[in-house]
């Protein structure tokens, strides 16, 4: 596939070989763009913000619609795309796809709720004869720096708000996965947008990513990727409006009064989705000790039960992660623990870049595989004597972006709702559910800002003070 540059799809002669995970085979390539591309971008980019942000909210509210219908009518085209580039099984790249349906439409309804307020301002004895009211306005030129585990849905996250605000949007996807955010491209200039609204670049962070966020042109910046990458874009960005949503190793507390069924299921549903390459993935269990062993027998063979294999048979419940490197750290995440004094409980195993579903037992929290990102088809489970200790556990991370517990005890649920550490919190469910309309984004090191539609053109608005000063 070719980027989109200044309105033009272009092609360039150095290129970005796009690779099936499973197999390792080419699916496509892409240009390997430069800096240079970068400047010519963002000078299309600035005149772009202006264009964008003359259309009316009914403009954009149509674009946007008739992208996320013409989406709908593409799911099985995006679902195979997503599956193949990222490796995530072919049941999960249709549901992407449709949910990025979802958070385009709600994209969609954002641009008709552009408004402002008027602000009472004789409340103060000095404002007698004022009259005030907000204006919420577009940043200008957005840059969008995207993820490779969801490769669609994560674009339009950034995109569709963006755009829905009246900015225009120079999109960067990660290098293993641009195809589908090329192809949501081309779905947004048929759906009528007009081409000064986005720009599609695609080459190496270290070199396009670094120039864009760097620019002064660039007002807002919204990232999704590491804690390592997020502290370095905020350090370059300089002056302007950024929001970050990096890393997690989400804890789930599982109380003594959980149905371990329940809790089983839950375990092998939101831990091992998309190989665990899932920011919000379950990666520490923290278990009562009274039902610790009850746990696992539970637990067993539902992850064992979880068959891997290549993303596109119907059959397999996981693919393989986004590249062998990827599988092989998990496999030598999961040896060291061992090596100190963990168990293997059930699974592991490594064939190319599948790793196989594993429960990790006997976790103490200063192993890497409870303190670290693991973003892989494991779990590490923990024990712990009582809900202080529980909150004290999942507390003790740098990271902060989504936790779970299991219990029947309102008086424990509501404890762990205020004393929790996180930005997602749930009850009697895995820390890994996400709706799309709903406000998502993390505490401490797992960032800053919030991503669902409502809450992220928020964030892509500034806000303007009008005061009229009447004479009588």
């Amino acid at each position: 596939m070719k980027i989109l540059l200044e309105g033009r799809w272009v092609d360039k002669a150095n290129k970005i070989e796009v690779k099936n995970p499973f197999d390792n085979s080419v699916i496509d390539t892409v240009p390997k763009a430069d800096a240079s591309d970068v400047e010519k971008a963002l000078a299309y980019a600035e005149r772009g913000a202006k264009v964008i942000a003359k259309l009316t909210g009914y403009e954009r509210w149509k674009i946007l619609r008739t992208a996320a219908d013409l989406m709908a009518a593409r799911n099985e085209e995006l679902g195979q795309t997503i599956s193949k580039e990222e490796g995530k099984v072919i049941a999960e790249g249709r549901g992407e796809a449709s949910r990025a349906v979802e958070t385009m439409m709600g994209s969609a309804e954002e641009a008709k709720r552009l408004h402002g307020e008027t602000v009472p301002l004789d409340a103060d004895p000095t404002g007698g004869k004022k009259l005030g009211f907000t204006l919420r306005v577009p940043c200008g030129v957005v840059a969008a720096i995207a993820p490779f585990n969801f490769p669609l849905n994560l674009v339009c996250h950034k995109v569709g708000p963006a755009l829905a605000a009246g900015n225009s949007v120079i999109v960067k996807p990660a290098s293993d996965t641009p195809l589908s955010a090329l192809k949501l491209t081309e779905i947004l200039l048929e759906a009528g947008l007009p081409p000064e609204g986005i720009q599609c670049i695609t080459g190496s962070g270290g070199e396009i990513g670094d120039t864009l966020v760097k620019d002064r042109r660039v007002r807002k910046i919204t990232f999704t990727g590491s804690r390592e990458i997020g502290d370095r874009i905020c350090r370059m960005a300089g002056i302007k409006k950024v929001t970050m949503e990096l890393g997690s190793n989400s804890p789930l507390i599982i109380m003594p009064d959980a149905d371990l069924n329940r809790v089983a299921a839950a375990v092998a549903m939101t831990g091992y989705g998309n190989a665990g390459q899932t920011c919000i993935s379950t990666q520490r269990v923290l278990t009562a000790k009274k039902v610790y062993g009850d746990f696992l027998d539970a637990l067993k063979p539902k992850v064992e039960g979880l068959s891997a294999g290549s993303q596109l048979d119907e059959k397999s419940k996981v693919g393989p992660m986004v590249k062998e490197s990827e599988a092989v750290r998990v496999e030598d995440w999961i040896k060291e623990a061992v090596a100190g004094g963990a168990r293997l409980a059930a699974g592991g195993g490594r064939r190319g870049a599948i790793y196989m579903p594993a429960v990790v037992a006997d976790v103490t929290p200063d192993m890497r595989i409870s303190r670290d990102e693991l973003f892989g088809p494991a779990v590490a489970v923990t024990p712990f004597e009582n809900i202080e200790e529980a909150i004290a556990l999942a507390n003790d991370s740098i990271y902060g972006l989504a936790a779970g517990i299991f219990t029947e005890n309102v008086e424990w649920a509501m404890k762990f709702a205020r004393e929790a550490e996180a930005g997602n919190l749930h009850v009697n469910w895995g820390p890994q559910w996400r709706v799309d309309l709903m406000p998502y984004g993390g505490l401490k090191d797992s960032g800053f800002g919030k991503e669902g539609p409502r809450y992220a053109v928020e964030e892509m608005t500034e806000l303007k003070m009008v005061v009229f000063h009447l004479n009588s």
